[in-house]
């Protein structure tokens, strides 16, 4: 191919050369090496193909192909092959395919079918777009079904009146029992709660004892040290929904990334019907190694991790990330992450990122949640991990091995924290997540109704997450053992149970005040002084947390609010009450976040 395109004079002997000697060390086809150093075009390098192989050339876009000719070669083996088929002629049915020298192992896989495949050559862009026309319907379907219903929340009914009939008799029951005996079972219920506060305080206080005495603090990482090895291709799932103001900034932090452009893969992932994200990106002109996907409605289910799965299958990564909209990764960060994988065992399935906030100057909303954030990515988190428990994934930032994600069908297309639900998923089938101190800054939601919407959501997965894997206690219980069996009671479930419960525990207050409390008429002063007590040491735990959190350099300006977080999460129970409705009626509805909205300038994406 390379005399054919110096032979056009659309390359000279220099660039011949360079791109040789770069394609020893990566081992990817010329072509694509020399489209990413926007030298050629890909149709220029569909007509060298079509020249070296005497080949037709087609044009997908112009004449594509009939769909009734999906049923000469299934969905899944054209995403395997990266052909579509495209014209038929009698028992010979012709393959549009942007590699040819496959084509005798495709003809060889495919001889079982009865009929003959002949090649002939398209821009791999127009046969993705293809396959996504003609077998759209078959994959959209598949990527809402792909993980097992024993570990999808999918199978629950939620149009059943009896789910609304039960929800409201246990508040009939509550109220009942309020009315009949106010003192105990306002007693017993906030019993309930402290129980799940111990769990919340204890594994807190553990984890932050392992932040302190036993993480080390991570130092930047020398790439240049570490030995030579094979870099693998990355494919990075930008999913966008309603985007308008996001796109440009997107592509103009992404183009900075130091990997090898020739082995990345930038996928944007789009609904069907999102004309706003679609017009945006249609007025954006795009590198050649950033591809557009867009995914067919399917039942009316519209989330994050339903469009994942339906993208996994064009990605062509061995490496797997996914980065939200709003994010500016650090410019070295994909380096890092194959760095790690290369020298990982082969059971660390998913590398997660450290996230952080480009805007917490905005307003004291901003300020908090960079605070929280920073006291869960910064403290806890690798305190859990330190502890051996099971780390709840984030929703960007993340990095897997793709056998192993496609092993574990990818993400819960139904569950609206997808990303916890895999991380405890991974722990289940033995695998490892982990956390590596590479910074992705995002736009913190700092107005008060997106906030609690965002966050309505996360806690309403938490419980979703919780029912699914509780559904045979005793069998997680064996596949992950005691430890983590509890922090997946404290992380999920008394999560949410403390936003939930919350009002109650401020009932406390009234003490303080002269007022007597119900815990004090049914089990006495003495058990109202040790409860002051746990409560106080709850909050100088957080407060510690907080502190240590915004100590770094980069957020010592906060010092001063954290004193507040305890207003700032009065939020959070309103997000817990509206997670609780729409668990009963709409567990599977997603309350997207909407990016772009600051104007503050963006944190400049360099490795610190």
């Amino acid at each position: 191919m390379g005399r054919i395109l110096v032979n056009a004079q659309l390359i000279d002997q220099a660039d011949l050369v360079l791109a040789l000697e770069h394609q020893q060390s990566i081992k990817v086809p010329l072509g694509e090496i020399l489209v990413s150093q926007g030298l050629i075009t890909p149709v220029q390098v569909s007509q060298a193909l079509a020249t070296q192989h005497h080949l037709q050339l087609v044009d997908l876009a112009a004449d594509p192909p009939n769909p009734t000719m999906a049923k000469h070669i299934s969905a899944l083996d054209c995403l395997r092959y990266g052909i579509v088929p495209w014209r038929s002629l009698g028992n010979i049915v012709l393959v549009a395919t942007s590699a040819p020298d496959q084509f005798i192992q495709i003809n060889q896989d495919l001889a079982a079918s009865g009929m003959s495949f002949l090649p002939v050559i398209a821009d791999e862009r127009q046969i993705k777009q293809s396959i996504s026309e003609v077998y759209g319907a078959e994959l959209a379907q598949r990527a809402a079904t792909r993980v097992p219903p024993i570990e999808s929340c999918r199978t629950w009914r939620v149009d059943r009146p009896d789910r609304r009939a039960w929800a409201l008799g246990v508040c009939s029951l509550l109220s009942t029992l309020i009315i009949l005996q106010p003192a105990w079972t306002f007693t017993l219920i906030i019993l309930w709660a402290l129980c799940t506060s111990l769990l919340t305080v204890s594994l807190r206080s553990l984890a932050f004892f392992a932040r302190l005495f036993l993480c080390d603090d991570p130092a930047p990482s020398a790439l240049a040290t570490k030995e030579k090895f094979q870099l693998p291709r990355v494919s990075v799932l930008v999913p966008l929904l309603h985007e308008k103001e996001i796109a440009t900034a997107l592509i103009a932090r992404l183009t900075r990334l130091t990997y090898p452009k020739s082995l990345l893969q930038i996928v944007l992932v789009l609904e069907e019907g999102d004309d706003m994200t679609r017009e945006t990106i249609a007025r954006t002109t795009l590198p050649s190694w950033f591809d557009v996907i867009e995914v067919p409605q399917a039942n009316r289910l519209r989330t994050k991790p339903r469009a994942l799965n339906y993208a996994l299958d064009f990605c062509n990564g061995s490496i797997i990330a996914v980065w939200d909209a709003e994010d500016a990764p650090e410019v070295d960060q994909i380096d890092r992450i194959v760095q790690h994988f290369a020298h990982a065992p082969r059971n660390v399935a998913c590398v997660q990122g450290v996230l952080d906030y480009y805007n917490a100057r905005t307003n004291w909303i901003s300020r908090c949640f960079t605070i929280e954030y920073a006291a869960w990515w910064r403290v806890l988190l690798p305190g859990i991990a330190r502890l051996g428990l099971i780390i709840p994934l984030g929703g960007t930032t993340l990095f897997f091995r793709r056998d192993v994600l496609e092993d574990l069908c990818g993400w819960d297309a139904h569950n609206v924290t997808e990303d916890a639900d895999l991380g405890v998923r991974l722990a289940r089938h033995g695998f490892k997540t982990d956390l590596l101190p590479t910074v992705t800054y995002e736009e913190a939601n700092f107005r008060p109704w997106p906030w609690v919407k965002q966050r309505s959501r996360w806690l309403k997965g938490f419980l979703i997450t919780w029912c699914v894997h509780m559904r045979k206690p005793a069998q997680l219980l064996r596949e992950v053992g005691l430890a983590r069996f509890l922090g997946i009671q404290t992380l999920f479930l008394a999560t949410f149970n403390q936003f939930i419960c919350a009002p109650l525990l401020w009932s406390f207050c009234l003490t303080l005040f002269g007022f007597s409390h119900p815990v004090e008429i049914t089990l006495g002063t003495t058990v109202l002084g040790w409860l002051f007590y746990f409560f106080v040491f709850a909050e100088v735990l957080n407060i510690s947390i907080a502190i240590k959190a915004a100590s770094r350099a980069e957020h010592r300006h906060l010092l001063p609010w954290v004193v507040t977080l305890p207003l700032y999460f009065i939020l959070g129970t309103f997000a817990a009450y509206k997670a609780l409705y729409e668990f009963v009626v709409s567990p599977f509805y997603w309350d997207k976040t909407q990016h772009g909205v600051t104007t503050q300038s963006r944190k400049p994406a360099t490795p610190g």
